[in-house]
């Protein structure tokens, strides 16, 4: 049996799902796939760092998060160390980076994905900052050093979009791929549909845990628009940037909007796209009027969906969660087991 040794940077929500997921998956995982998958070391800024060499146990770390909000009083050879000391010094095999996004620098998860793949150890991760404006740099320093770097949490969470457009459609040529990436604007612009005003539906949004106390990124586009970048660099190898997305918000839809919508029998989404053009690959960020018969029309509230144009296939549609604890945390466990059976 293969025993991977990991180190989470983070445990927030999303670490918190993935080893509840290892928890209550472990012995499935070991009959099915031959792999067993140790958490070594958890580095968080707020809720304290531990290292034990011979493993940590999953069961002991979710209770105390329950119990006391923190791991700082469970017994471990080492504690306190920061991030890159985790990383640098720890016996992991693969480290999971789930610590906070950052679209503008990609840091501090630049720097502790950089580190790892340098050490020649596989990275994981759900972050969209790093590889949003760093992939093609990552994915050579992989190569380099004999790693393998995951990254299907990044655009719908445990929904694999990443993974059915590289592999499962590796064989057709797709010419565009448009989804609804973005659950807070897609609940804002159901609701509204539903006869509540912006603020009334940001608000239900905000106390539902979809959005932020401080919603810009998700209501301008920005997080749409990380997406974007990442589908243009895995799925149509174009090495975009986030400045090469036009990007736009939904702030500027009104009710009245959304009314003359429904009487032409369409309906309002904010549709992140990239596609092959005459003139290269262009990449946006809008709100579109599409028609109700068109498969992103249906999808509603917090729900995400994507839509790959193919030769062979014409439109492909894949719907799924974007977000949530188990959800997230069931992609990085995808993106384990791809570097197990890549490993064979």
């Amino acid at each position: 049996m293969q025993r991977y040794r990991l180190a989470l940077i983070g445990f927030g929500n999303v670490g918190q799902g993935f080893t509840q997921i290892l928890r209550d998956k472990g012995e499935q995982l070991a009959r099915r796939f031959d792999v067993q998958y140790q958490i070594v070391a958890v580095s968080d800024l707020l809720k304290g760092s531990l290292y034990d060499p011979d493993g940590l146990d999953a069961t002991a770390l979710l209770e105390a998060i329950q119990n006391k909000g923190h791991i700082q009083n469970l017994p471990a050879p080492h504690q306190g160390w920061d991030a890159l000391k985790t990383i640098n010094q720890t016996n992991a095999d693969a480290v999971i980076e789930i610590s906070y996004t950052d679209l503008k620098t990609g840091e501090p998860a630049l720097t502790h994905i950089r580190t790892a793949l340098a050490l020649g150890k596989h990275v994981v991760t759900t972050n969209k900052g790093p590889i949003a404006l760093r992939y093609p740099e990552l994915a050579a320093l992989a190569r380099e050093k004999g790693a393998e770097i995951g990254v299907e949490g990044t655009v719908m969470s445990g929904t694999p979009a990443l993974r059915v457009g590289q592999e499962l459609l590796g064989g057709t040529s797709i010419s565009k791929v448009q989804g609804i990436l973005n659950g807070t604007t897609n609940y804002i612009l159901t609701q509204m549909e539903n006869g509540a005003s912006y603020q009334q539906a940001l608000a239900q949004a905000q106390e539902l845990g979809y959005a932020e106390a401080d919603p810009t990124g998700d209501v301008e586009g920005h997080d749409a628009a990380g997406k974007v970048v990442i589908l243009a660099n895995l799925l149509m190898e174009a090495p975009l940037t986030m400045a090469d997305v036009s990007c736009q918000g939904i702030t500027q839809v009104s009710p009245a909007d959304i009314a003359e919508a429904k009487a032409a029998g369409e309906r309002w989404k904010l549709i992140g796209a990239v596609e092959q053009t005459g003139h290269g690959v262009e990449a946006s960020v809008k709100p579109l009027r599409i028609p109700l018969s068109h498969p992103l029309a249906s999808i509603s509230g917090a729900t995400n969906a994507i839509t790959y144009t193919t030769d062979l296939l014409d439109e492909v549609t894949l719907v799924g969660p974007g977000a949530g604890r188990l959800e997230t945390g069931y992609a990085l466990l995808g993106d384990l087991l791809a570097i197990h059976r890549n490993s064979k």
